[in-house]
């Protein structure tokens, strides 16, 4: 996977963060597939510093366009491991709500990522549950 600089990791970071609170629920299960996004990005980041700057710009922002513009300029590669992060997430849980959908279709409009690819991400994770 390629390594994106700390700045970025942190902003799309905020952006799980975010997908992990639009239930109202922010489980310690959500926190670890944070710290794994985290870590598959820097090698060698303080994982928990940077989960930790990434709720304080989450709690900060209501704007999804800062974390989006940041996962545009990116890979295709980048996109789809981004959203496989945001469903294993979402799904953490065994429920998807009308807000969590919501979400995705709006990141994946914001990003330019196929709604099929999107759903196709979705319904590999929830088989392999």
């Amino acid at each position: 996977m390629n390594k994106l600089n700390k700045e970025s990791v942190t902003g799309m970071a905020a952006l799980l963060v975010h997908a992990a609170n639009i239930d109202e629920i922010y489980s310690n299960h959500e926190k670890e597939l944070i710290k794994e996004f985290i870590k598959s990005y820097l090698e060698n980041g303080d994982t928990n510093k940077i989960l930790i700057e990434a709720e304080k710009i989450e709690s900060n922002s209501n704007q999804l366009l800062n974390y989006t513009n940041i996962i545009k300029e990116n890979s295709i590669e980048v996109k789809k491991d981004i959203i496989e992060h945001l469903w294993k997430i979402i799904i953490s849980d065994n429920t998807v709500d009308q807000y969590e959908s919501n979400l995705m279709r709006r990141i994946c409009g914001l990003i330019y990522f196929p709604d099929k690819e999107c759903a196709e991400i979705k319904m590999s994770l929830l088989n392999k549950k």
